[in-house]
């Protein structure tokens, strides 16, 4: 089977990881660089500590555990592959009862969760006087592009080619069944399937597949500090931030998340807001998400930032990522939509499209588990979830 992948972001690239290691012949196609889209635009989290029980979290159980395998073959060092952990912090004693039962109710579906009282023993230098949170000592951080480039470069070890610089315009076919794609050059390259893992530009290219899926644009600004000693120990966020990530509010939303890299830099994040694709920077984003860091850390009052830079979180009206094959053109798979989630969530979503293409489950799973990630959920109101 030949199967051609639009896109050479994280998901692209596990897809074509996981497509190669199962003997399909894989050609992936970007119109431009590996990983120059929203996969250089994060901050590489693999959390399952922001997820609610669901078809979601069980595509980031999956991953956690195809992250840990993948890293082992392409080197931890050479991907920056860091088992940190996370900790979500409540900031008033209400808040930190809802995210008790927000973690017993994940600790209920798999995640492991550890109750925190005293903050400052999981983090030093972190404010005084919180109530408490919980420690989720599955979360991990990559690098974002190195790791996109890994898994490519092993696909290719396997078989697979990477072609950048080329966009796909349309798809060819008979029978109402496609069998290959045509680039913007009018070059055709012949495909049994073909893989819609364009991120944000998930929409358009599944309009020119034939099979439309609404992917919306939501703008997020991360800033970066100057090289520092480790002061932080774990990724370390409120627990709003949930809230936030689940929200459909058009209008400009922040929630702090700070955390440290192998570099020595401190990422600080998230804000998050529909303004299409405008790339402006909006310097009171930047000076909002200083001041909530420096609020959690106060140490960093004295640090200088090095830069801030933004992307787009390509995502579905539902919150939740597009991941399987479209009835409506036989031979287009999605595999898009993961918002701010897809560097963590990109080696389930590449397991689970190689299962499908093969169909037959990933390593004897249970489909049932990711049935509410399927595309059929928009085929009732014309594109949006229903």
């Amino acid at each position: 089977m030949e199967v051609v992948i639009i896109g050479a972001g994280i998901v692209g690239a596990a897809c074509a990881f996981h497509a190669a290691s199962a003997g399909l012949g894989v050609t992936v196609l970007d119109r431009g660089p590996v990983g120059a889209g929203t996969t250089s635009r994060g901050e590489g989290n693999i959390l399952l500590s922001d997820k609610e029980p669901g078809p979601e979290l069980e595509l980031a159980r999956l991953s956690r555990d195809l992250w840990g395998e993948a890293s082992e073959e392409l080197g931890p060092q050479s991907v920056e592959f860091e088992n940190k952990g996370g900790l979500v912090v409540a900031s008033a004693p209400e808040g930190l009862a809802a995210l008790h039962a927000f973690a017993a109710r994940q600790a209920a579906a798999g995640v492991r969760t550890e109750r925190v009282d005293r903050v400052g023993e999981f983090e030093p230098h972190i404010a005084p006087g919180l109530p408490g949170g919980v420690h989720y000592p599955q979360d991990a951080q990559v690098q974002p592009v190195l790791a996109a480039a890994g898994l490519l470069r092993a696909a290719v070890r396997r078989g697979a080619r990477v072609r950048t610089g080329e966009a796909v315009a349309a798809v060819t076919g008979t029978g109402g069944r496609i069998n290959g794609v045509r680039t913007a050059d009018g070059s055709v390259l012949t495909a049994d399937a073909v893989v819609n893992a364009a991120g944000t530009w998930g929409g358009e290219v599944g309009s020119r597949l034939g099979a439309p899926v609404e992917i919306l644009p939501r703008r997020g600004f991360v800033l970066v500090t100057e090289p520092l000693p480790p002061m932080i120990r774990h990724k370390v966020y409120s627990a709003d931030y949930v809230a936030n990530v689940a929200s459909s509010d058009e209008g400009l939303e922040t929630s702090c998340v700070v955390e440290g890299t192998r570099a020595g830099t401190v990422l600080i994040g998230a804000s998050r807001e529909r303004v299409g694709f405008d790339t402006a920077m909006n310097p009171d984003v930047v000076a909002l998400l200083a001041a909530q860091a420096c609020r959690l850390f106060p140490f960093l009052r004295d640090v200088h930032l090095l830069r801030a830079y933004r992307g787009f979180r390509p995502y579905c009206p539902d919150h939740l990522p597009v991941v399987g094959p479209d009835p409506r053109v036989p031979g287009v798979l999605h595999a898009c939509g993961h918002e701010g989630a897809g560097i963590g969530l990109a080696p389930g979503t590449g397991a689970l499209i190689t299962a499908q293409l093969l169909g037959r489950p990933w390593r004897g799973a249970d489909p049932a588990a990711h049935t509410g990630l399927l595309p059929d959920r928009f085929l009732t109101t014309g594109g949006v979830p229903t």
